[in-house]
């Protein structure tokens, strides 16, 4: 998928939500484990109420690795799933990939080429050649880590190398690898104080901003540093979304909440048209 396309699809939406499918077989409810694949259908299931109100799916891979073979299995019908029936819908294996060139390449060629995600996630500190074999794939995006919205982010990201931040130094050397088009980076939610700085730095990427919802990211203030000229962020919310609900109502109570969120941002990018005016 271009970029193009998202930014149309968002305008289409008024949306730019992404909603993380990161399902635990621990925590879908229980009546659904008798399925023959309930993750699966549990991902349906929550993708066929909430696609209208989300711009974006991001399958964090840990949750179906961690389940061996029928996990690979499941995540590669969930993703088969959204690119038949939802194929303007911008999809992301948020993977965290990165490694020496030859198994980068590899990593690439399993997520892009066999799993056809439109963006994989990759921790960039390895450095350039752990990221270029993700960015030699056409319309496929590298979601590099930028500031992650954990607690550890305090040990190495926001520790001070020469005169700024290891993730600002980070992000310097990284920007030069490819471009807008096709790297956007991840900064989380839950530190909005550095945001602007970030946008000062990549004015014209997409931002993939995790930590809205269960994590206590405020929307508004991310929007706010955030937005640049084509809208220019995804905010992912997975567990308030997708666990809204334990019972047999659990994907109308996941739209539910979709809804409410994607009305949020419809007023904040009407606010924002105005402005513009």
């Amino acid at each position: 998928m271009k970029l193009s396309d998202l930014i149309l699809e968002i305008k289409n939406k008024d949306s730019f939500l992404c909603i993380g499918l990161d399902t635990d077989i621990n925590k879908i409810p229980k009546f659904l484990l008798n399925e023959e694949d309930p993750i699966f259908l549990f991902n349906k299931s929550i993708i066929d109420k909430t696609n209208p109100y989300c711009v974006a799916y991001k399958i964090n891979t840990a949750f179906y690795e961690s389940l061996g073979t029928s996990g690979w299995v499941s995540m590669k019908r969930t993703i088969d799933y959204i690119n038949k029936n939802f194929p303007e819908i911008f999809t992301i294996a948020d993977a965290k990939r990165g490694d020496i060139g030859n198994t980068s390449k590899m990593y690439a060629q399993t997520f892009f080429g066999n799993m056809n995600f439109d963006s994989v996630t990759i921790n960039p500190y390895m450095g350039s050649d752990s990221v270029k074999p993700f960015l030699e794939f056409e319309n496929k995006i590298s979601v590099l880590l930028g500031l992650t919205s954990n607690i550890g982010a305090l040990d190495i990201q926001l520790k001070k190398a020469n005169k700024d931040y290891v993730f600002i130094e980070m992000i310097k050397s990284s920007m030069i690898w490819g471009n807008e088009d096709n790297m956007m980076y991840v900064v989380g939610a839950t530190k909005p104080q550095y945001i602007e700085k970030i946008r000062k730095l990549i004015p014209s990427h997409f931002l993939l901003i995790p930590g809205v919802g269960a994590q206590g990211g405020d929307l508004n203030e991310i929007c706010k540093y955030a937005m640049n000229d084509n809208i220019g962020i995804l905010v992912n919310s997975s567990r308030s979304i997708i666990y809204a609900s334990n019972d047999k109502n659990f994907a109308h109570s996941a739209a539910n909440e979709s809804i409410k969120l994607q009305k949020q941002m419809k007023i904040i990018l009407s606010q924002k048209n105005e402005l513009e005016l």
